[in-house]
């Protein structure tokens, strides 16, 4: 039977660990952590838990080494990698145990659902490998085993890499109150302008950085590197996903939605699990929407639903659909629908007072509003003085 470890690195993880250890109990048979200067109670977590701790690892700020440093001490036949923000999903335990048996297979691709990442839930990681000496990390910032492996499958070519249909990780680091606390930002744009100057750019790195670029409000610089990886004409199916799917998001912003369909629908032709492409279906839906294009719209909208039925976002949007085609009861439908799911939506509950006031709900949709000022508060202080100041100029008193 092949044995799997756990391979970690962590630094100041003393409230995440416990669960990420928890998570993979009659999973793993190994678990390395690799720590990199935790002032916190990191290492005496896992050290309860039985994990092997290698000698403090000075960081370089590269992630890549310290993931290399972490493997030397694994000695199992299967390498499992998770960070200290991430879970195993306990219902892909049994397909993971049974799918490294394969004698032939190299890597599987996990499914990773984004927790706090409303538009697209979903992606695909390569964290489950066999130890084999030629699989290392390579990149500072989101470090990969892929091009190791790529350059070993031109000498090994027998080999078989695999994507598990299950959800096997959650992953809460996209979170907004955990990408600001850990300034994740900043260190990744270090890192990878880093790399960018010592080799070059590929599809990965545009695809990566060119997303950052855009999350800063650096369109120009964002779109060139976006349509640089799209050139190259050697990304995977994947990486073309992100580089269209980013692409298409810079478009939006610049109003220019017929380019921005056009690569939506690109993303959405790739021949990938049709969860990973939520985002380039909820996107383009959102164009037509902009468009006045409600059919077009509630169409996609629904496409979602049937990919992923309990997607808040997806019930939101058809709420919008509905409200903008004064269609009032479906859209208070869809928006209590969206809350059932996700009890933090504020923009549902405020969008839901919209429509409940439409229809004449005036104490309804009072509570709707104060629910959503109450969330705003805890989400966006400044949003909820704005929709304050909106509710009182319709007459309405809500409680500062």
């Amino acid at each position: 039977m092949a044995k799997l470890a756990l391979c970690m690195i962590v630094k100041d993880e003393e409230m995440n660990l416990p669960k990420t250890l928890d998570s993979v109990k009659g999973l793993v048979d190994e678990i390395v952590v690799l720590d990199t200067g935790s002032k916190d109670q990191s290492v005496k977590i896992a050290k309860k838990y039985g994990a092997k701790i290698p000698a403090q690892f000075d960081w370089v700020d590269d992630f890549a080494a310290a993931r290399n440093e972490a493997l030397k001490s694994v000695k199992s036949d299967w390498v499992l990698v998770l960070d200290a923000d991430e879970i195993i999903n306990q219902e892909a335990i049994p397909a993971i145990k049974k799918i490294i048996e394969n004698p032939n297979v190299l890597v599987v691709n996990l499914l990773r659902k984004e927790i706090g990442a409303l538009q697209s839930p979903y992606s695909l990681v390569s964290r489950l490998f066999r130890r084999h000496p030629e699989i290392n990390f390579s990149r500072p910032y989101h470090a990969i085993i892929d091009d190791t492996v790529n350059t070993l499958l031109q000498k090994e070519s027998y080999w078989r890499i695999l994507e598990l249909p299950e959800l096997a990780i959650f992953h809460f680091g996209y979170q907004a109150e955990i990408i600001v606390s850990q300034n994740k930002f900043e260190r990744a744009q270090r890192a990878m302008e880093g790399y960018l100057a010592q080799h070059g750019v590929d599809p990965y790195l545009c695809s990566k950085l060119g997303a950052l670029y855009l999350e800063q409000g650096r369109e120009k610089e964002g779109i060139s590197l976006l349509k640089e990886g799209l050139t190259s004409n050697t990304a995977s199916d994947h990486v073309t996903y992100e580089l269209r799917y980013h692409l298409a998001n810079a478009y939006v912003r610049e109003q220019k939605l017929e380019a921005a369909i056009k690569h939506y629908q690109k993303a959405i032709e790739l021949p990938l699990q049709q969860r990973l492409k939520l985002g380039a279906y909820n996107n383009l839906a959102g164009v037509y929407l902009t468009l006045d294009m409600y059919r077009a719209a509630e169409e996609v909208y629904q496409t979602v639903l049937k990919i992923e039925p309990d997607f808040p976002m997806a019930y939101y949007n058809l709420g919008l659909v509905y409200k903008q085609a004064d269609n009032i009861p479906l859209a208070i439908k869809y928006y209590q629908k969206a809350i059932e799911l996700d009890p933090q939506y504020a923009a549902a509950y405020q969008n839901l007072g919209v429509v409940l006031l439409k229809g004449g709900n005036y104490q309804e949709s009072f509570e709707a509003f104060q629910e959503s000022v109450k969330l705003y508060r805890q989400q966006d202080p400044q949003k909820a003085q704005f929709l304050i100041k909106e509710i009182k100029s319709i007459g309405m008193q809500i409680t500062e």
